[in-house]
């Protein structure tokens, strides 16, 4: 059977497109917050120029709400002719306590998805090197990291997704501010340490509400990220309650604050290594930026 032909991103006719959107709401509100996940992922993907010729993306699934809108969204990119790359869903299996291990493969074989799921026992490991009482995420990752850049390696993918989003960007950029002692925060495109393959962030633009609200109107199995029983990270929560309060206070602030962290000055700003500031003259030398070096994971 031949693949439904592409249409325009701003058709009208957003139905059942894959079997991923199986049982899509018909709603306004529905259709709207698609079409705008749809917009964002896609400047997301235009302005930090995440394709290239040829592409096999390894697009991580947790079973979050997070991972499950960037999934669709992919796939619905994909199906209109926007992303001309191969999709291949993988799922790690980290061997928590009460992770549901069918859930995953399940959904993703009826719903069609090219997948991988793969089981590394990383859990124990954490258990045994981190000490009762500190949180397990910064462990927990890494090990999770390491094993995604292999199963891409093995997949002969050239970029590792993830689904972070606008919010989890922010979030990191003050952890860094108040607990760093740095300005730095997830970029929406880098390169690995190894150089071989590029780490993207397609939900750079999303706001996680909207995340939430489509995972729940498509009914997405959606698994928690609390199976392993760690503490909450003390730090990132204080951050993610500030940012809800300023919210509160002021709806828009968190779009506001991520289009700063897009309009950067490094004239203003009293980091040496970006700007020369011995080049200043009154005499009227221009202002000198120095080019900022290529951006590698760290």
């Amino acid at each position: 059977m031949n693949a439904p032909e592409p249409i325009a991103a701003d058709d009208d006719d957003i139905g059942e497109i894959h079997p991923l959107f199986r049982g899509a709401p018909s709603s306004t509100d529905f259709r709207k917050l698609r079409k705008r996940l749809v917009r964002e992922v896609r400047s997301a993907i235009d302005t930090y120029d995440m394709i290239r010729p040829g592409d096999r993306w390894l697009v991580c699934l947790s079973g979050g709400k997070d991972s499950y809108t960037m999934l669709a969204i992919l796939h619905e990119l994909q199906w209109r002719g926007l992303l001309p790359v191969e999709i291949l869903a993988c799922n790690l299996d980290q061997g928590q306590p009460g992770f549901p291990a069918t859930v995953l493969p399940e959904f993703l074989t009826d719903r069609h998805v090219a997948h991988r799921i793969e089981y590394q026992d990383t859990y124990s490991i954490v258990k045994e090197k981190v000490p009762a009482g500190r949180t397990y995420c910064a462990l927990c990752s890494r090990l999770r990291r390491g094993n995604l850049y292999r199963i891409a390696r093995e997949e002969r993918c050239s970029a590792v997704v993830l689904g972070h989003h606008r919010d989890d960007i922010l979030e990191t950029f003050f952890m860094n501010l108040f607990h760093g002692g740095r300005l730095a925060s997830m970029p929406p495109k880098l390169l690995n340490e190894e150089g071989d393959l590029n780490v993207l962030r397609p939900l750079a633009f999303v706001a996680e509400s909207d995340c939430e609200k489509f995972t729940r109107a498509m009914n997405y199995p959606v698994i928690p990220c609390d199976l392993c029983g760690s503490p909450e990270g003390l730090q990132r929560a204080q951050v993610k309650k500030l940012l809800d309060e300023w919210e509160s206070r002021s709806p828009g602030r968190r779009q506001v604050m991520f289009r700063a962290l897009m309009n950067v000055r490094p004239s203003h700003l009293p980091d040496p290594s970006l700007f020369d500031f011995t080049a200043l003259d009154p005499n009227g030398s221009h202002f000198s930026e120095i080019s900022p070096p290529k951006l590698r994971e760290h």
